[in-house]
């Protein structure tokens, strides 16, 4: 296998991806296999991940992938997947929060919150500070965030995901992706003082599985919209950005930055609002009950 030519760091790393059987999260995985490093793959789907683990592995050399069946929805399941990668690893260098989902009707995952909110950001807010001390372990620790630019034009109110009524799927979309952007300028801000840097990224219109849980007639509404705006990016297009995030030199010490391209540009206005990012913050540890003085 050819390797590729972009530069990277150091020696062998430990990197995680969530929703790692499809779309971007599986270029993503395929793309990274060529590095040096070990692979940890995160998704729910667990024939997938088996097929996908014995292919990389059969590819690139034994035991360079495993995979760890866990819905980003059920927070036991992130428990026990952590305690599952501590047991083998004593650091992480790599953690990308790739897994995503919207949904057409309100849903609510085991803990009855909205699932949407539950599946972007919610799961892996709490994988995320749950991975901290290992992230830190590593000599260069890198978290990145996979956003959308559906985020803009809303509001930072996340009340509304306690409300059946009120629950719009669009919105319900946007409003998760804001706060992957409101999560990631907080999370980088707290631990500025660290060598763990923090990013967030938008891949670009991608034609992957997203929404195909809603039905053809959903997935191929989003299809043709990037399609007829002319940037539909096929996922290992897609991948490249998040592989620029996790092992470029370039972005080496970067933290609380949104990319898109490879280049850092500007979030919504919203997005960059101290108070709601703290407001949010307190939100999600009280609904995935996690005691901040653990790790902070």
């Amino acid at each position: 296998m050819k390797k590729p030519k972009n530069k990277i760091l150091g020696n062998e790393r430990i990197c995680i991806i969530t929703g790692a059987t499809s779309g971007i999260g599986r270029a993503t995985a395929f793309e990274l296999s060529k590095y040096n490093m070990k692979l940890i793959l995160i998704a729910r789907n667990n024939l997938n991940g088996i097929y996908i683990v014995e292919k990389i592995n059969k590819l690139c050399g034994k035991d360079k992938a495993m995979f760890i069946m866990a819905d980003i929805t059920n927070f036991l399941e992130i428990y026990n997947a952590v305690i599952q990668i501590k047991k083998q690893y004593n650091q992480v260098d790599i953690l990308i929060n790739n897994a995503g989902a919207r949904f057409n009707m309100f849903k609510q995952n085991a803990n009855g919150i909205e699932l949407t909110f539950a599946t972007n950001h919610l799961g892996h807010f709490l994988l995320t500070l749950l991975l901290l001390e290992s992230l830190k372990a590593s000599p260069s620790g890198r978290i990145i965030n996979v956003s959308s630019d559906a985020h803009c034009g809303y509001s930072a109110d996340f009340d509304y995901i306690f409300e059946r009524s009120a629950y719009d799927r669009k919105a319900a979309y946007g409003r998760s992706k804001l706060a992957n952007l409101m999560f990631t300028y907080e999370l980088a801000r707290r631990l500025a003082d660290t060598h763990i840097t923090v990013n967030a990224v938008h891949p670009g219109g991608v034609a992957t599985n997203i929404s195909k849980n809603n039905g053809w007639i959903s997935w191929g509404k989003h299809y043709v919209y990037y399609l007829l705006k002319g940037n539909l990016l096929t996922s290992t297009q897609a991948a490249k950005a998040i592989i620029y995030l996790a092992l470029s030199d370039e972005v080496k010490g970067v933290t609380g930055k949104y990319f898109y391209k490879k280049k850092q540009i500007p979030s919504s206005v919203v997005s960059y609002e101290k108070e709601a990012q703290k407001k949010l913050w307190d939100l999600s540890l009280r609904l995935v009950d996690f005691r901040q003085n653990e790790i902070f």
